[in-house]
């Protein structure tokens, strides 16, 4: 009798424990268990690197001496050219984009596709290498400085700005002019409206959103700027992204950059939500697209392909082609250089790169900066695969819960590079010895990218594939490996080179950030430009051509394995 009830107890208790297991494996398979577990180490980083030197920013801002009569001089003034420049360079874009849309959308003529991937070519580029191309045209030691008169480094802001941006309204108003219903111009026609006013009361209308947008994003990318402005004016073109360098490295003032910081902040989140929902409007009012282009048909119209064919080309290949040219051309002695001098053909820049001339205890051979820039750009790869992936697998099937955490992890594309490595000085003080913080600041930068790259991917997989799979006897890693994988290795290979390009190019962050003996590509250019001297010049122009190369390749490997049905922007 006594052994059954030890029996019945030794049951019930065995009962017992498999009812708890079964809660707890029901809790970790449970569908609000896994979503959180996806979201977990995103948001950790992001709570850690973003939001916590976020919030020293903010702190930092009340401090007494933030507010003072000075600053807020110093604000205004930086603010207001801030505004300037960015509505000018808009405006300037515009002028030379609306047109290239027309000819993109509305005409074929030979070579259209390459020249369109011309003018794209630029706004991938990093920033120090579009001021390096402007420098080797019309800087003081340019290809062009002995015959034309030195422009002034504003107009080369805004042409370089014009440069790199030109590309956003031929993508975006292209697209919408492309998907325009013909039939509602031949309309118009048909009832006796001319050119004009088929212009004025049908295109335009339909194209107020697409414009709109266009114009935003454009503003945003001026309105930001940080290394054309720095490299082609220096400190007397002071926006708030190179003041709050400036007050943060050069004239130390950590309240005012503070305050710098978050009204920059503020004003570019406004943007980024005005776009927003812009570009909604754009993408509910597309439609399949229609046949519009056709061969240039009467004088008036072979005229505008031919010239604008001819501008463009000169526009985007002469900065481009200027760099290599600049490199491999001597124009002047060199600082201190006696003696007979060879001008012409040269490839003593190159040469130079790895000779510590002046015995420099922080020299860095060029070599050894083009390994720190790899190894950052491969942690940065990593990093920002390893924390997009369980995001994009989220955001691929949105609840509740991602419609919240979407605009989160999308805020660092709200915020400048510069802003992000005040935030680690403030935060992280001594500690940002470590090599580590710079490609940590380069995943803030790209992993909104890497997720926008990911997510549609990941959402086009058919379940049904997946369930057929797993009907059939594949284990889930076998499942992955079979539907998954195919599919996603092309969107894999596009985030990972997006993110390799975005950390090469990288300067913003890096400048504050980086340790003197571990400089990256970008910012051995901008030591080489500081200095005065043609050879120091030179081998700027030749590092400079280098991370072209590099980033070209990238650029054109993103390409090939963009999806494509994925957006422009």
């Amino acid at each position: 009798m006594q052994n059954k009830d030890l029996n019945h107890e030794g049951t019930e208790t065995l009962t017992r424990a498999q009812k708890c297991r079964d809660k707890i494996l029901r809790v970790f398979v449970s569908p609000w268990f896994v979503r959180i577990s996806l979201w977990l180490a995103p948001i950790l980083f992001l709570l850690f690197f973003f939001f916590q030197p976020l919030a020293r920013i903010i702190t930092l801002v009340f401090d007494s001496s933030a507010f003072t009569q000075k600053n807020f001089e110093v604000i205004r003034s930086v603010a207001g050219f801030t505004f300037y420049q960015a509505i000018l360079s808009t405006v300037l874009t515009f002028a030379l984009g609306l047109p290239s849309a027309i000819l993109f959308s509305r005409f074929n003529f030979h070579g259209k596709s390459l020249l369109r991937a011309l003018t794209a070519v630029p706004f991938m580029l990093p920033t120090v290498v579009v001021a390096s191309s402007f420098n080797a045209l019309f800087g003081n030691h340019g290809l062009f400085s002995f015959f034309i008169p030195h422009p002034s480094p504003f107009i080369l802001i805004l042409t370089a700005h014009i440069f790199y941006n030109t590309t956003i309204v031929i993508r975006i108003v292209g697209n919408a002019l492309s998907r325009l219903d013909p039939k509602l111009e031949a309309a118009a026609r048909s009832l006796g409206a001319d050119s004009f006013h088929v212009w004025k009361n049908i295109t335009l209308p339909l194209l107020r959103p697409s414009l709109l947008a266009a114009a935003l994003l454009v503003f945003m990318f001026d309105f930001t700027s940080f290394g054309v402005i720095l490299l082609l004016g220096g400190s007397n073109f002071s926006t708030l992204e190179v003041e709050i360098y400036l007050r943060v490295l050069k004239l130390p003032n950590l309240p005012l950059a503070a305050l710098l910081s978050i009204i920059q902040l503020i004003f570019t989140l406004i943007f980024s939500i005005l776009y927003t929902r812009t570009i909604n409007q754009v993408t509910t009012q597309t439609a399949p697209r229609f046949s519009l282009a056709n061969k240039p048909k009467n004088i008036k119209e072979k005229i505008f392909v031919a010239m604008l064919c001819i501008l463009l080309s000169a526009f985007f290949l002469l900065p481009l082609l200027s760099l290599p040219i600049r490199s491999l051309t001597r124009l002047e002695a060199d600082r201190g250089q006696r003696g007979e001098v060879q001008y012409g053909f040269t490839t003593d820049y190159y040469k130079e790169l790895f000779i510590n001339r002046r015995g420099s205890l922080f020299y860095v051979p060029p070599i050894q900066a083009a390994f720190n820039s790899l190894g950052y750009a491969s942690v940065t790869v990593f990093l920002s695969l390893a924390l997009g992936y369980p995001a994009a697998y989220a955001l691929a099937k949105p609840t509740r819960l991602e419609k919240f955490l979407d605009p989160l992890i999308m805020l660092p594309l709200g915020s400048s590079a510069v802003m992000l490595g005040l935030g680690f000085i403030i935060s992280f003080g001594r500690s940002l010895a470590s090599p580590w913080f710079v490609p940590i600041a380069h995943t803030l930068v790209a992993l909104p990218f890497v997720i926008r790259t990911l997510q549609p991917a990941l959402a086009s997989i058919p379940e049904r594939l997946r369930q057929a799979a797993s009907t059939l006897g594949a284990s889930p890693f076998r499942v992955w490996q079979t539907v998954d994988f195919p599919i996603l290795s092309r969107a894999t290979l596009s985030a990972a080179t997006f993110a390799f390009t975005v950390s090469l190019g990288e300067f913003g962050a890096t400048l504050l950030l980086t340790r003197p003996e571990y400089p990256t590509i970008p910012i051995a250019i901008q030591r080489f430009l500081s200095q005065p001297g043609g050879l120091n010049f030179g081998q700027a122009m030749a590092m400079a051509t280098l991370l072209m190369l590099l980033t070209t390749l990238a650029i054109l490997a993103i390409e090939k394995l963009r999806l494509s049905d994925s957006g422009e922007f």
